[in-house]
């Protein structure tokens, strides 16, 4: 009777703490599947800012004649890359954005950020080892980015995603879905990734009006769902000219791209703010486009045409592309390469032909710069490249710069110095929310990430704090 009661005492004690083990992993996945994603608070950006900053050097140096200008690129690159992603692709996620990233990739199936975070990935997953893009000229990395159309009218957005985290009897989650969900995009814009329209969910698709009332439709969701981001791009879809009529009646859609009838860019013959234009793109062989980025490189940097490429799915050979790009002309090539999205490029250049540089001679060692930034509405990307001809790096002791500035880098260019600032607001706690991810889930990934974002700042006791931490 005795050993019958110390057996039962041992299975009671064994279930109970297989309960208690089982409770505890479900808890603890349900807690990471059902945490709202962070997202950079974007309803709060800085919409049209003055700046000022400080420039003491050493003796030498004539301040009067000291020149300043936004150049055509930022960084001071040569040439332009955009990519524009069509029709809401979660390969848009899990390929383009993962490869530039850093992140896992399949080479035949398809995950989500849930997934991701649950460590619930294809079979077959692996990484480049890397992340993929060129530098600010100072030596800070800036990663490649691009542009993904969205659907917000369409229920797939909102779709929950299935995390079986090491289930392996069969592999349904991990086929491809009808597209983007909101928590993907969330990830993405996160990272720099541009967001455009593209088709809108009416059957009267050659309709103006029909298409402008869904315009509005759509924006409502993206601003609901992307923390008060809205859409100012259109990706003109399957060559409808009535989306390019209804988005000229529709004052937040500000740039457009298409395949006919429109503009080719020359980045450094542009002399206009671009609003309203709607620029060439090209869906071509990934053959094609090598070609055609060769082509243009053995003109001078001020007779390229900007290489503007639409895609739609993206799989290993866009991959190997993306990797192409970064080694040959990225930063682990040469450097030339600006690659980012239609949105970051449309803003930038609008800071150039708006902007406003006043230089102040405070003495013979001491300059001041006030610039001015005015946006238009809906902007996201208030950072902006400046070169000052005639101040070498070797002449300068020290810089500074207001409140407004939260990043700051800079380095020789020429005959004088390049300046890079960034005025996003919230760039502190943008860096910080990734420092804090790193301490709680300490991969390489993580790190790197965590690295990158600090890397942006400004010297500052609080840049100073968020690397230690890392370290």
């Amino acid at each position: 009777m005795k050993k019958f009661q110390i057996l039962v005492l041992i299975v009671v004690v064994f279930l109970f703490s297989s309960c208690l083990k089982h409770r505890n992993l479900y808890q603890e996945k349900k807690d990471v599947i059902e945490e709202p994603l962070y997202t950079y608070p974007f309803s709060s950006e800085n919409q049209g800012v003055t700046v000022e900053m400080v420039i003491q050097t050493k003796a030498g140096i004539n301040m009067e004649q000291v020149k300043v200008e936004i150049p055509p690129l930022k960084y001071n690159k040569s040439w332009l890359f955009i990519l524009s992603q069509d029709d809401c692709k979660q390969a848009a996620y899990c390929c383009t954005w993962a490869a530039l990233n850093g992140r896992p990739l399949s080479k035949k199936y398809y995950y989500d950020v849930r997934q991701y975070l649950n460590d619930d990935l294809p079979p077959d997953v692996y990484t480049l080892g890397k992340t993929l893009g060129s530098t600010d000229g100072a030596g800070n990395e800036v990663r490649f980015n691009f542009t993904t159309t969205l659907a917000p009218e369409w229920d797939f957005m909102n779709a929950k995603t299935v995390v079986s985290s090491g289930f392996s009897q069969n592999y349904y989650r991990f086929f491809m879905k009808s597209g983007l969900v909101w928590d993907n995009v969330r990830e993405m814009v996160n990272y720099g990734t541009g967001i455009a329209f593209h088709d809108v969910n009416t059957e009267a698709v050659n309709v103006a009006d029909s298409v402008l009332v869904h315009y509005a439709s759509a924006q409502d969701s993206i601003l609901k769902y992307l923390s008060g981001r809205r859409s100012k791009v259109l990706a003109e879809p399957n060559g409808n000219k009535t989306y390019i009529t209804a988005a000229q009646r529709y004052a937040p859609i500000q740039i457009m791209t298409a395949q006919t009838q429109a503009e080719k860019l020359f980045p450094f013959q542009v002399k206009k703010d671009l609003r309203g234009v709607v620029l060439n793109r090209n869906f071509s062989e990934i053959a094609a486009t090598k070609e055609f980025i060769e082509s243009q490189l053995k003109l001078a940097k001020e007779e390229r045409e900007a290489v503007c490429v639409g895609v739609h799915g993206t799989g290993t050979e866009w991959v190997e592309f993306f990797l192409w790009l970064n080694d040959q002309y990225g930063k682990d090539g040469d450097d030339s390469l600006w690659f980012t999205s239609l949105e970051e490029y449309y803003e930038y250049n609008y800071y150039r032909i708006h902007g406003i540089i006043k230089k102040v001679v405070v003495d013979e060692h001491t300059l001041k710069l006030i610039v001015t930034l005015p946006a238009e509405e809906n902007f996201y990307y208030p950072s902006v490249t400046l070169n000052l001809e005639g101040m070498p790096e070797s002449a300068i002791l020290s810089v500074s710069a207001d409140d407004n500035v939260k990043g700051l880098s800079y380095a020789s260019y020429g005959q004088g110095t390049m300046f890079h600032i960034d005025c996003r607001k919230k760039l502190v706690e943008h860096a910080t929310h990734f420092v804090e991810q790193y301490e709680k889930f300490p991969t390489e990934i993580n790190r790197r990430d965590a690295v990158y974002f600090t890397a942006l700042l400004k010297n500052s006791p609080q840049k100073e704090a968020l690397l230690k931490r890392i370290k």
